[in-house]
């Protein structure tokens, strides 16, 4: 029987969720998600320093602005690596400190487009990936209908994933783990199966809802936990996974059952969801408060780290 991961990839195109290109040589996934925290990784890897080297000497402005810049250059560079190893697209992340900012996020988009243009790659091995905030959801949805699609990240809520698909985002990748550490930070007993993860179950709300009311966007379930988790979602549109986890999938032979199925039911959408009534619905989930703005900060703090890290190779 084949492995766990070569039976998966049979129900759900597998992303990997890394900017390690050795792990994305070895498990060949079809596309690769990229953020902050993995580029700060990244960046520290001997691999890259001639990546860090070119986009120091390339970066325009002065001071702040051209360390920006020259994370952006970098970004870039590290996803241009990747492209040349998997047939789709790599996710590239507009700035965290711009999730509240509609219009700055549509032009830090902007600029990535024109980067990776500059470097011979056209917008439709892309996505831009951005905080689904109301503010991130509303700039996507003006860079979808300029062709230029976006991975909306940073999902918690449904009202997220409803707006979300409202505004014909082309990709949202609802977190799994993160809801789970969230749930057992705040008393909840470790769930008996992973069937019982709220993580897991999130994702299948999003994704029978999308299914039943026709939406196109595409579910990628990510920030994954542990394999069971991963398995639980079995036919999922797509997966975004870390290397270790590839690893442990692809070391196993047992049976991989599809989990998720469309029945063909299909229902008229419902009204759309406004401003006022998507910031009460997301704010009445504790979690999904919780976990978005924790995230968010999160990855500024790494993205600030990473200028640091390019302020002292600067000198």
């Amino acid at each position: 029987m084949a492995n766990q991961l070569d039976q998966l990839r049979d129900l759900s195109a597998v992303v990997a969720d890394t900017g390690d290109i050795d792990a994305i040589a070895r498990y060949q996934p079809m596309d690769a998600t990229t953020n902050p925290s993995l580029l700060l990784k990244a960046a520290a890897l001997p691999a890259y320093a001639g990546h860090i080297d070119a986009a120091l000497r390339d970066a325009e402005g002065q001071g702040d602005a051209r360390i920006a810049d020259a994370c952006d250059r970098l970004a870039v560079a590290i996803g241009g690596d990747i492209l040349k190893l998997i047939p789709g697209r790599v996710s590239t992340e507009v700035d965290a400190r711009l999730s509240f900012d509609t219009t700055a996020t549509i032009a830090k988009a902007h600029r990535l487009v024109d980067l990776y243009q500059r470097a011979g790659i056209g917008k439709d091995r892309l996505l831009i990936k951005v905080a689904a905030t109301w503010e991130g959801i509303r700039a996507a949805e003006r860079l979808e209908r300029e062709g230029i699609h976006c991975n909306l990240t940073l999902l918690f809520s449904f009202a997220q994933a409803v707006a979300c698909a409202e505004a014909g985002v082309f990709l949202i990748s609802p977190f799994v783990g993160r809801i789970l550490d969230w749930h057992l930070a705040n008393g909840m007993a470790k769930p008996a199966t992973p069937q019982d993860d709220p993580g897991v179950q999130s994702v299948m709300r999003i994704w029978n809802y999308y299914k039943q009311h026709g939406y196109q966007t595409v579910v990628m379930g990510a920030s994954f936990r542990n394999t069971g988790e991963v398995l639980a979602l079995a036919g999922c549109d797509r997966l975004t996974i870390s290397p270790d986890l590839l690893g442990e999938l692809a070391q196993s032979n047992d049976a991989v059952a599809r989990a998720l199925v469309d029945d063909g039911t299909r229902k008229p959408a419902p009204p759309a969801l406004g401003e006022s009534a998507f910031r009460w619905q997301h704010n009445e989930d504790a979690m999904a408060t919780d976990k978005l703005a924790d995230g968010i900060r999160k990855f500024a703090v790494d993205q600030g780290k990473l200028e640091a890290l390019l302020r002292e190779r600067m000198g």
